[in-house]
């Protein structure tokens, strides 16, 4: 729900890369490909398992992406995007920008909801930095390392993309893995030590977050194979999480926000359903049980939309039930542009509207989480 960061170039050789050693507890390997998949990888992955050079790795990539490639698209890491050769800004989609706001905005939503946030130098000081843990570090690092542990998956829906077209080399990926995480963990310890923290909650919670989005990309747990589990560790992550850090920086947690934002996170798991459905193909043949691969297309699109809209009608029944009918209100009025977007875009097609969708219908979701903030004591 930002910046960028400095990334340390990886200029070793891939021989250099295959006597890289990792900590037992983030070893970037997976398992052996099924056979059925041995051929993509052979094809894909030919420049990283051969130790070449990234020079060489670099010109074995595809020539282009798919017609009409934009480069709007690249930076920001969503399909569509254009075929590029430059490291830095394949490194920036990588990290896949598109999905830094929701952290963001979890960050803002936690500041205001503790009531002790000034516009002060030093609290817009913090909470900046608060914001860049959240997206650019932390979200950075799920995004690199989920799609390092499905570049088998990529190989078949999107071979085009920076890891299966091998434009960029393992130990790059390798690199930006360590870089982003190790930012966002110093990132949290800083933060604790500025709010004068006694017990260093952001930290925790930013070493949470991490591997709570290491056991959903990794095996073997790899919560993602299972869509319902999955999908609410990554709604908690992009909601709960950076708006209990927030809070955290400026206050106290307080049951009232548990409560509320774990309902939005049932509401993430509808909104991470939504990213599934381009990846069904590559899903089943690697036998991920992702929503729409389990229930089927038709059944999914139900499941995605029934989890948003429930979620912030049962919201605006807690509002209500607190004593606070213009609250719950408001919320309802902000739920029916998004139902409707639904039935125009989402529930056509999935596949060839979910971005529409998203551009369309989050902002009204966004101030809904608004409306959430004003009604919490403190600011009242």
């Amino acid at each position: 729900m930002a910046t960028s960061h400095l990334l340390a170039a990886a200029a070793a050789t891939s021989t250099a890369a295959s006597a890289f050693r990792r900590p037992p507890l983030l070893s970037l390997r997976s398992p052996p490909p099924s056979s059925s998949l041995r051929l993509n990888r052979r094809r894909y992955f030919q420049v990283v398992r051969a130790a070449e050079t990234d020079k060489e790795t670099k010109a074995n990539a595809p020539e282009k992406a798919p017609a009409g490639g934009s480069s709007f698209n690249q930076l920001l890491g969503i399909k569509g995007a254009k075929q590029e050769n430059d490291i830095w800004k394949i490194r920036l989609q990588l990290t896949k920008p598109v999905t830094w706001p929701p952290l963001v905005w979890g960050v803002l939503c936690g500041a205001a909801a503790s009531g002790n946030f000034h516009w002060t130098v030093e609290d817009v000081a913090k909470s900046i930095v608060c914001m860049i843990m959240s997206g650019p570090c932390l979200t950075g690092y799920t995004q690199t390392i989920n799609d390092w542990y499905d570049r088998d998956i990529d190989a078949i829906n999107e071979p085009y993309r920076p890891i299966p077209s091998g434009a960029i080399s393992e130990n790059e990926v390798i690199t930006q893995i360590w870089v982003l995480l190790l930012a966002g963990l110093g990132l949290g310890a800083l933060l604790d030590v500025w709010a004068g923290h006694d017990f260093p909650i952001i930290f925790y919670l930013a070493v949470g977050g991490s591997l709570l989005s290491y056991i959903y990309s990794a095996p073997p747990l790899k919560l993602k194979q299972n869509g319902w589990i999955g999908n609410f560790a990554l709604g908690a992550s992009y909601i709960g999480l950076p708006w209990w850090a927030g809070q955290a920086l400026f206050g106290t947690l307080t049951p009232d926000i548990v409560v509320l934002t774990s309902l939005y996170s049932i509401a993430g798991l509808g909104i991470a359903i939504v990213n599934d459905f381009k990846s069904v193909e590559g899903d089943r043949a690697l036998g991920l049980q992702s929503l729409p691969v389990a229930f089927g297309m038709e059944t999914a699109k139900w499941i995605c939309v029934g989890a948003i809209d429930i979620t912030q009608l049962s919201v605006a029944g807690y509002l209500f039930s607190t004593g606070k009918p213009y609250y719950a209100l408001a919320l309802l009025g902000l739920t029916i542009p998004q139902v409707v977007f639904q039935f125009q875009y989402f529930l056509k097609d999935p596949v060839k509207y979910d971005v529409k969708y998203q551009a369309s219908a989050q902002p009204f979701f966004v101030l809904g989480l608004l409306v959430v903030i004003c009604y919490l004591p403190p600011l009242l």
